[in-house]
């Protein structure tokens, strides 16, 4: 397996493939997770993690089974995604947000990119074809082409498109007005609400072109509530449908379920097997993890406790909704996180 110190050596020449992710102290877990999902299904490539405000303990954690790269101070954790792979570039760089669980092998994903394609996975209903014109006098484009959107949770960049796509990624982003995304004020009909995530498609509409793109089904990673998904063996993160379809990974986009009450999910079952099994890379004292996500019978009570709550929040948004209330609400709590 390759660890950190590893790693390092190898970026005075080009790394073969390697998975980049993004955390501070409140993703510590969800990054924790990741890792481990990655090595469990087999994947001993290395590991970079750009630390946008680790504590000591969890970088000291780390630090075995991570290369850390310090974020810059003055650029918010959400447009940093081409930061890591900058530093260190590979053939194939695995671009992951830290709420992901990877549930079988990439290998064949890896290979596409290593062809020249960029591979992401199609963005869940409603927002699989946004698309707004604005994109290209903003950012400064050629014209746009409407295609398929993309998330930007889960990304293989070939090197050779990395050279071209990563610094026009960071530099568009430094013309998005932050405070017409979801990160302070913005609402969902503006163009660049999702932030990097909008930034990214625009520059694939216009930069590239529809051969060097392979679109990834939303099924194939799902996002909450999972629906029709299966642990099949927990042991194993096997994951599936009905019809035997197995997803590649599970990107757990809404509130985490380590930092907030949430109904128990198909994820939620595995970052328990993730952070406290005993045959995973970076296993965790169970005191790091919320009770309702650890093992035993009291935790299962906590879990039961925590669905309620969850249930009942679930109802009030609905009736908040009703009244515009909840729109607003949100945007308060988004800017609140932001300020700590």
């Amino acid at each position: 397996m390759a660890n950190a110190s590893q790693a390092a050596g190898k970026t005075a020449s080009m790394l073969e493939t390697a998975f980049y992710c993004i955390a501070d102290g409140r993703h510590f877990l969800g990054a924790v997770a990741l890792l481990n999902s990655l090595r469990l299904v087999g994947h001993d490539e290395p590991f970079f993690l750009v630390d946008a405000g680790l504590t000591t303990e969890q970088r000291t954690l780390l630090a075995p089974h991570a290369t850390l790269i310090t974020a810059p101070n003055n650029i918010h954790p959400v447009f940093l995604k081409p930061h890591g792979p900058r530093r260190h570039p590979a053939g194939v760089a695995i671009v992951s947000d830290a709420d992901i669980i990877v549930t079988r092998p990439l290998t064949e994903l890896i290979e596409k990119a290593r062809g020249g394609q960029l591979v992401a996975f199609v963005d869940n209903p409603p927002h699989d074809d946004r698309f707004f014109p604005e994109w290209r006098d903003t950012l400064g484009l050629g014209p746009l082409r409407r295609q398929p959107y993309l998330n930007a949770g889960e990304l293989f960049i070939p090197g050779g498109l990395a050279r071209e796509l990563l610094p026009l990624w960071e530099d568009a982003q430094t013309k998005v007005d932050v405070e017409r995304t979801w990160i302070d004020k913005g609402k969902l009909s503006e163009p660049f609400y999702f932030a990097d995530m909008d930034v990214l498609n625009a520059i694939a509409a216009a930069s590239l072109r529809p051969d060097q793109i392979v679109f990834l089904e939303h099924r194939l990673a799902p996002t909450p509530p999972f629906a029709g998904v299966t642990l099949v063996d927990e042991r194993a993160l096997h994951c599936s449908y009905a019809g035997g379809t197995q997803p590649f990974l599970l990107h757990h986009f809404l509130g985490k379920p380590w930092l907030e009450a949430a109904r128990t999910t198909v994820y939620s079952a595995l970052l328990t097997r993730l952070l406290l099994g005993s045959d995973v890379a970076l296993r965790l004292d169970p005191a790091w993890v919320p009770l309702r996500l650890r093992e035993g019978q009291v935790a299962a009570v906590d879990r039961w406790r925590a669905n309620l709550q969850a249930a009942v929040r679930s109802n009030v948004r609905r009736q908040l909704g009703r009244f515009g209330v909840r729109t607003r609400l949100a945007a308060w709590r988004r800017r609140h996180a932001v300020r700590e």
